[in-house]
């Protein structure tokens, strides 16, 4: 858990300025791919990822030590051979999770909000899920159980395997040659995300392409169907927290409403965008039919929001930062301190995005932002050990939490009358 948190210190610094090149780049190039609510939303989305990771909020089923210990046939020596084959098992188990994402009900909700953005950028590659609670990823790392391979090979390739991730989501990279037939290119994975039909379903691969080649899961980019980019149910918030459960409360909702007492249990497992009969006709859900011509999610804003939701995003990152670099010192504290933090990540996230979507209980959510916020410096006179690094860290923090109160109550109340204005 620290060490991860000091990885992502290093990583979360470059991933942002990337995709701040990215939107320069772009602009420059005449071919802007970046909006600046969809950016935020995407950070925002990655801040709530790697949270729920560092601090733990989640249950392993499966786990790579239990086969290991029970399972191994041999034992492979830690050297460079060992991480190279670790990183093909990583590789192949990702296609397989991968795919199984794509293709059932149950577990596209741990994937959606990957595809949620209608953009394809550097910064929705961010778009990280936060509900899968249950971790079972392990059992497709058999292979590499079965032989032995090290706990600590595995623990040192995984990141480096979801990092190498980051860098083909993006429209600025045209075909690689040779490459084409090896790894994953930015081409391969625009088909990934595009929800054109002829792209749907197609190029599971995360590193490597020839698992798609070899499984009949391989398409290529084609010169004539420039790629749509989204979901067909598009999630029409920039609420990534909301994206992540949108999917689930559906299904809920139908296994609930629906008279065929089959389908409450198997609709879970059946094909994904599958609805019983009964209640598709009765509590019908919006669905693109045309990839053309459809309007993507997009909120009424201004310079002054912008810029607003960036001093918020930026502060986000600066207490995340903190978060990772003194988890320690943190648990010295309290052990329970960790998940109190990150309940006030979670709820900055919501607070933002819902002021994002312009809506008029975004002042309700700061305020219990911003007062749990306040609440923590009452009661520690601190925050969690800040004032060790700069004395007048409580001060500060106290006179931002205010005003952050106050002015997105007025941006609140300034959306309110505008849309009032549009409806009369």
């Amino acid at each position: 858990m620290e060490t991860y948190g000091k990885i992502l210190l290093i990583a979360m610094p470059a991933f942002l300025l990337l995709v701040l090149f990215e939107k320069w780049y772009g602009w420059r190039k005449g071919k802007d791919t970046v909006r600046n609510m969809d950016m935020i939303s995407s950070l925002a989305s990655g801040v709530t990822n790697v949270t729920k990771d560092v601090i733990g909020l989640y249950f392993v089923v499966l786990s790579y030590p239990f086969f290991l210990k029970n399972l191994a046939i041999t034992t492979v020596p830690n050297q460079i051979i060992t991480y190279i084959i670790a990183f093909m098992a990583l590789d192949f188990a990702g296609y397989w999770v991968h795919r199984l994402q794509h293709v059932t009900n149950f577990f596209w909700n741990g994937h959606i909000v990957h595809h949620s953005s209608e953009e394809y950028n550097l910064a929705c590659a961010l778009r990280q899920s936060i509900s899968g609670i249950v971790k079972t990823f392990a059992i497709f790392l058999l292979p590499a159980a079965l032989f032995g391979v090290p706990e600590i090979v595995v623990a040192t390739v995984a990141p480096l395997h979801l990092f190498a991730q980051f860098w083909y989501h993006t429209q600025h990279i045209n075909r690689m040659g040779f490459l084409e037939k090896i790894i994953v290119t930015p081409s391969h994975h625009r088909v990934h995300h595009a929800i054109n039909p002829q792209y749907i379903d197609k190029n599971y691969g995360q590193i490597f392409i020839f698992w798609d080649k070899w499984f009949g899961t391989y398409q290529e980019e084609l010169p004539t169907v420039p790629p749509v980019y989204g979901i067909t149910r598009p999630v029409r918030t920039w609420n990534p927290i909301k994206i992540n459960f949108q999917h689930a409360w559906l299904l809920i909702q139908d296994a609930w409403r629906t008279n065929n007492w089959k389908d409450k249990f198997l609709l879970w497992f059946k094909p994904t965008g599958y609805r019983p009969a009964d209640v598709a006709a009765k509590y019908p859900v919006y669905k693109i039919e045309d990839v053309y011509h459809f309007e993507k999610y997009d909120t009424k804003t201004s310079p002054a929001l912008n810029t607003w939701a960036w001093v918020q995003n930026i502060m986000i990152l600066l207490f995340v930062s903190y978060l990772f670099g003194n988890i320690a010192p943190i648990n010295a504290l309290d052990k329970n301190y960790i998940f109190w933090y990150g309940g006030f990540i979670f709820l900055s996230v919501y607070a933002l995005t819902e002021l994002m979507d312009r809506n008029q209980y975004a002042i309700v959510w700061e305020a219990l932002r911003s007062g749990l916020g306040l609440y923590f410096l009452y009661v520690q006179g601190d925050w969690f050990g800040a004032n060790s690094y700069l004395s007048s860290a409580t001060y500060i923090l106290g006179a931002y939490f205010t005003f952050s109160i106050v002015v997105t109550g007025w941006f609140v109340m300034k959306n309110k009358r505008e849309d009032s204005i549009v409806i009369a």
